[in-house]
Formats: C-alpha cells, sequence, structure tokens
C-alpha cells in the first residue's frame, strides 16, 4: 500500500481519539493497580489472615501474580478478534470486563465471612482483569498509532501510555486519601471496598467517551482489501489466523518485544508495588508515607512519558529505550539506599527516578511495538509481544522481591534481580531494527522489512 493514501486526520479528531485511549488506558489501569496496592496493604489481612504477615503477603501477591498469567490469553482472544473485527469494539468489551471485575472486588465477602471461598473468589476476578488488561493495551496504542502522522507517532503513541501512572496516580490517591481520614480499624472493615466500587462510575464515563471515536483508517483499508481480494489463493494464504501470520513472519520481532518488557516491567512492579511492602516492613516507613510518595512519582511520571515518546521521534526508539534501561540498572542501588533512610524526600527522590527512567523505556514501546507488525496482524503482534512477557516479568516480580527479602533480609539480591532483567532488556533492543520511518499502512509481512533512515520522505508522508 502506498504510503501516501492515507492522509492524517484533522488535528481536533486526533487529539479526541488520544483522549479517548487515554482515559479507557487510565481507568484500566486503575483498576489493575488498585488490587496491587491493595494486595500489599490489606488483602493479607482480609483474604489471608491465617497466615504469618509476611506469608500473607507473598499469598496476597500470588494472587495478583495470577491477573498477569490471565493477560496472555488475553493477549491471544483479543488480538485475533481486534485483526478481524477492529480495534475498537474490542476496546469497549475490555473496558466493561475489567469494570466488572474490580467493582464486584468491591463487594466480595472476606475470609472472615466464608472462609476458603474469599481467596478463591478473589482469585477468579483477578483472572478477568487480566484477561481483560491483555487485550486492552495492544488496541489502545494501536488506535492512535494508525490514526497519527508518522513524523509525531511516539509523541501521539505515548499518551496512551500514560494511562498507566494516571491509573497508579488515581488508586493510589485514593487509597492515600483513605488511609489519612480513616482509622486503621476503619480501612480495614469496609474503607478498602471503596475504591473498587468506584470504578463502577469511571467505566461509565470510559464507555461514554470511547463509543465516540471511529475505528481506525489504516485498519479499515486493510480490511477492505482482504475482503476485495478474498476469492484469490494469496488472500487465502493472508488470511489465516493473525496469530499462525504472527509466528510465521514476526516470530523475531515478538521475541524482541518480549526481551524489552522485561526491565521495563520489572522494575515498574518493583518500584511502585513492592516498595509499599519494604518500606513499610524494612525501612519502618508508614503506609501513608509510602503511599504518598508512590503518588508524587507518578505524577512527575505522566508528564515525562511524552517528552520521552517525542524524544523518540527525532532520535529513534532504540536510543531513548536504551537509555532508561541502563538508567533503571544503574539508579537500583542508589535506589534502596534512599528508602532505607526512611525519610519522605529521600522516598520521593528514589520512587520518581526510578518512575522517569522507566519512561524512556515504557514511552517509545507504543510506537516501537506498533511498527514492528503489518496491518493484519499487528494486534495480535504486540499484544503477544507485550503480554506473554509480563508472565515473566511483571507477574512474580512483587512475589520474586518479597520472597528475597524474606530469605536475605536485604535489598541487594533484589537489586541483582532488576539488574538482571535489564541485561535482558539491553540484549534484545540493541539486537532489533529501528522502526521510527516503517509505514503503518503496509498490509501484508513485508512491514516488518527493514526500512533505512535514509529513505524517501514520501515513506514518512503519512501513516
Amino acid at each position: 500500500m502506498a504510503s501516501g493514501t492515507t492522509a492524517p486526520p484533522p488535528p481536533a479528531n486526533l487529539k479526541r481519539i488520544v483522549t479517548a485511549s487515554l482515559i479507557g488506558t487510565t481507568i484500566e489501569w486503575y483498576d489493575f493497580f488498585l488490587y496491587g496496592s491493595a494486595a500489599a496493604l490489606v488483602f493479607n489481612k482480609l483474604f489471608f489472615p491465617d497466615s504469618d504477615p509476611l506469608v500473607g503477603t507473598l499469598l496476597s501477591f500470588l494472587t495478583y501474580a495470577v491477573g498477569f498469567a490471565a493477560r496472555p490469553l488475553g493477549a491471544l482472544v483479543f488480538g485475533h478478534f481486534g485483526d478481524r473485527l477492529g480495534r475498537k469494539k474490542l476496546l469497549v468489551l475490555s473496558l466493561l470486563l475489567m469494570g466488572g471485575a474490580t467493582f464486584a472486588i468491591g463487594l466480595l465477602p472476606t475470609h472472615a465471612s466464608v472462609g476458603t471461598a474469599a481467596p478463591v473468589l478473589l482469585t477468579l476476578l483477578r483472572l478477568v482483569q487480566g484477561f481483560a488488561l491483555g487485550g486492552e493495551w495492544g488496541g489502545a496504542v494501536l488506535l492512535v498509532s494508525e490514526h497519527g502522522d508518522a513524523r509525531r507517532r511516539g509523541f501521539w503513541a505515548s499518551w496512551p501510555q500514560t494511562g498507566a501512572p494516571a491509573g497508579q496516580l488515581l488508586a493510589t490517591g485514593v487509597l492515600s486519601l483513605l488511609t489519612a481520614v480513616l482509622s486503621d480499624a476503619a480501612f480495614v472493615s469496609w474503607g478498602w471496598r471503596i475504591p473498587f466500587l468506584l470504578s463502577g462510575v469511571l467505566v461509565i464515563v470510559g464507555l461514554w467517551i470511547r463509543l465516540s471515536v471511529d475505528e481506525s483508517p489504516v485498519f479499515r483499508q486493510a480490511l477492505a482489501q482482504a475482503e476485495a481480494r478474498k476469492a484469490t489463493q494469496a488472500a487465502a494464504d493472508a488470511e489465516k489466523l493473525p496469530l499462525v501470520s504472527v509466528l510465521r513472519h514476526h516470530w523475531r520481532d515478538v521475541l524482541v518485544a518480549m526481551g524489552a518488557r522485561m526491565a521495563e516491567n520489572i522494575s515498574y512492579y518493583v518500584i511502585t508495588a513492592f516498595i509499599l511492602v519494604y518500606a513499610t516492613t524494612s525501612a519502618g516507613v508508614s503506609k501513608q508515607t509510602a503511599l504518598n510518595a508512590v503518588l508524587i512519582a507518578s505524577a512527575v511520571h505522566f508528564a515525562v512519558i511524552p517528552a520521552w515518546g517525542a524524544l523518540s521521534d527525532r532520535i529513534g526508539r532504540r536510543p531513548v529505550y536504551l537509555v532508561g534501561a541502563v538508567g533503571v540498572g544503574l539508579w537500583m542501588f542508589p535506589f534502596f539506599t534512599l528508602v532505607d533512610t526512611g525519610r519522605f524526600g529521600s522516598l520521593v527522590l528514589a520512587v520518581t527516578v526510578g518512575l522517569v527512567l522507566h519512561g524512556a523505556m515504557y514511552a517509545p514501546q507504543a510506537a516501537f511495538f506498533s511498527e514492528m507488525f503489518a496491518t493484519r496482524m499487528r494486534y495480535s503482534g504486540a499484544s503477544i509481544g507485550a503480554q506473554f512477557a509480563s508472565v515473566a516479568a511483571g507477574a512474580p516480580a512483587p512475589l520474586i522481591a518479597t520472597a528475597l527479602l524474606a530469605d536475605y533480609d536485604s535489598s541487594t539480591p533484589i537489586a541483582l534481580y532488576v539488574i538482571a532483567a535489564v541485561l535482558l532488556t539491553v540484549v534484545a533492543v540493541a539486537s532489533a531494527k529501528e522502526t521510527r520511518l516503517r509505514d503503518l499502512a503496509d498490509v501484508g509481512p513485508s512491514a516488518g522489512a527493514e526500512e533505512s533512515e535514509e529513505a524517501p520522505a514520501a515513506k514518512v508522508r503519512a501513516v
């Protein structure tokens, strides 16, 4: 497909699409992160009360990890239908599933009321959350990437990525407010339910906005071409299951995406979820202080992601990503040293710098992964690469970090754990081809072919 056939949408339309994607991802990440914060703060007492406190936290984080286990299944299912039916329909479904599961968690009986049925129900709802989020990410970033102009794709596609810190900011902010105004007894008794029930209101707002956007023009053109050629054998080959096509034509890109996610995913959950355990148990910091530090750092994280995305438009996805990966690795030992002081200012500095460096990986990720795959397999490819990695990265990260702390009573093994992930990411990203000049209007597997930095201007005129 010629790159000049798809004109970029009017700026107002593009901004509306970015806003819809951002609000939708913010709500979904709010739901997902809310569970992580609650797992660190109260779920061990409510659903695993018979365990030693640290063991209870481990069990709580285990149910947290279950959500990640469901994300690859969500990536496969949503990716398949997203490449067949379109991005928008699947994004609406993912928002409904995530919001419904989160609202239901707020209504759950605890272990004191129904015994072992409580953690079982909690785990099932966490599986639904993970399934929904596994399908959300790919569709949200593709909807923006495929609407925007190629020259600023990194910047525009980074905005749905800000949904993660925005969701973290919202979840942590609500929890911080509740812990400030409620006694510990009231918070454990009923206050923890309020943020989960609030999700019901947020989902209604998100659906209203998300239903107002148009389907990706790049996908519509690809679908029209596929329909026109369905009778030919070549088209029949091209219209195989998206998963089959991804594994046949883009298996190297899937491996690169998975490797790129290791440091980004592990470092994020160590910095934002595990830190609530470490700061309160090893550094003697109160829950309120730890939550406030994450709250401030998440606000800075939100602000720097678009800046990193814009930089990736100028110098490339790979250089920015590598800066973030190496920076996070170098920061790990100073990070724990600052937290160990127990001072609020040091804790804020530790988490903020960590999240700023994380943003250098997370910001270009949306455009980077989108540009790796051809249109008719892009939802599947980007989702599979991102979500399969989360099983080995983000899912066990708080669990492994907590276990290392319990075994060694030291932050050194945890820092080394993150650094090992950084090495994997550096190898993966360094071995990848630069993608920032690729044309997202390409339908076939050739979209994964290398483009030179000297490509004609016509190649980047429009997406």
